[in-house]
Parts: C-alpha cells; sequence; structure tokens
C-alpha cells in the first residue's frame, strides 16, 4: 500500500467515522451480528470503557485526516478466569476495502496484546468472511472452533468461526488469583 496512512490511537474526535465504518458494517455485511446501528452514546460508553480498561483503539487515517477504518482489542468474556485472553475487532471502510489496511490495523493491536500481559487473542468471524479468515491467518491465528447456526441475519441462519492467537506458548505460573 503506497499511499500515505497513519496508524496511530482513536481520539474522542474520532468516534463518529467510527461509528458510521460499524453502522455501514452492521447494515450491509455480516461483520457484526447486530441488526440495528448503534447509537452515538453508544459508541461513547463504549470508548469510555476501552479507556478505563486501557484496551487499545487504533484508526487508519489518510494523509487528508480521514478515518478509513479501526480496530481494537475488548474483553472475551466478563468472568475474571478469562481475563489473559482478548477478543480483537477490525473494520474497514466499505471505500478502502481492499488496500491493505486490515494488515495495517491488525499488526499493531497484537503488539498492543502482547504488551498489555494478555496470553491469547480470539477474533470470532462469520464463516463466509473469507477475507477476514485470511487475514488473521497470515498473522499466526488457527481456527480453534466451527460453531453452526449460532447467528441469524439477513434471514438466513449463520456459522462463526472462532480463531485464536497464543501470544505466549510456554509454560507460565499464573498470576494471583486477585481479580484487576
Amino acid at each position: 500500500m503506497n499511499d500515505p496512512i497513519c496508524i496511530r490511537p482513536a481520539e474522542r474526535a474520532d468516534l463518529p467515522a467510527i461509528l458510521a465504518i460499524y453502522n455501514e458494517a452492521v447494515l450491509t455485511t455480516t461483520a457484526s451480528y447486530d441488526y440495528e446501528p448503534r447509537s452515538h452514546e453508544a459508541q461513547e460508553a463504549w470508548f469510555d470503557d476501552h479507556a478505563t480498561r486501557d484496551l487499545p483503539v487504533l484508526v487508519a487515517e489518510s494523509d487528508a485526516g480521514e478515518i478509513l477504518g479501526w480496530s481494537t482489542l475488548s474483553a472475551f468474556r466478563p468472568r475474571p478466569g478469562y481475563r489473559f485472553t482478548c477478543e480483537n475487532s477490525v473494520y474497514v471502510a466499505a471505500s478502502a476495502r481492499g488496500r491493505g489496511l486490515g494488515k495495517r490495523l491488525l499488526a499493531p493491536l497484537i503488539e498492543e496484546a502482547r504488551r498489555l500481559g494478555f496470553r491469547s487473542i480470539i477474533a470470532v468471524i462469520d464463516a463466509q468472511n473469507d477475507v477476514s479468515l485470511r487475514l488473521h491467518e497470515n498473522f499466526g491465528f488457527e481456527r480453534a472452533a466451527l460453531l453452526r447456526n449460532v447467528g441469524y441475519k439477513f434471514d438466513r441462519w449463520l456459522d462463526i468461526v472462532f480463531m485464536q492467537l497464543q501470544l505466549r506458548e510456554e509454560r507460565w505460573s499464573c498470576p494471583s488469583n486477585e481479580s484487576d
């Protein structure tokens, strides 16, 4: 990709663009199994929750200042036993797909997961989303599970693939049992 793109931490001012990219995906793709567009208030709450938990939200910004995509790490599950595992999300604006932005957004996210001490990253991907499946495979994610007919959108049943990237293969002792 030759056009100058800056991958940087998202700021509150980026929320309208992040929201527009997400809501377009909600309405036209199976990248999200949401049915209704998210509100600006809900997106602000989501952003604040990520900031409070020190979970990264990154954006891909063109040299003209346009937000073309975003990525994030989120809690995999709310229970304390899952605190060493995170889930990733990568969304690219429809007008910018096919330009390698997914790769540019996922690479620093993996490094952030390592920096934050996560042991594993999970990607939950619609089984027919070949682009996302290949993207994650290119970064070493492995298919861990196929769940059949667990989603329903656009008048059809959908399968999901759980992909996993182990950040630490070696045995390591667990931190204290206290919750963060």
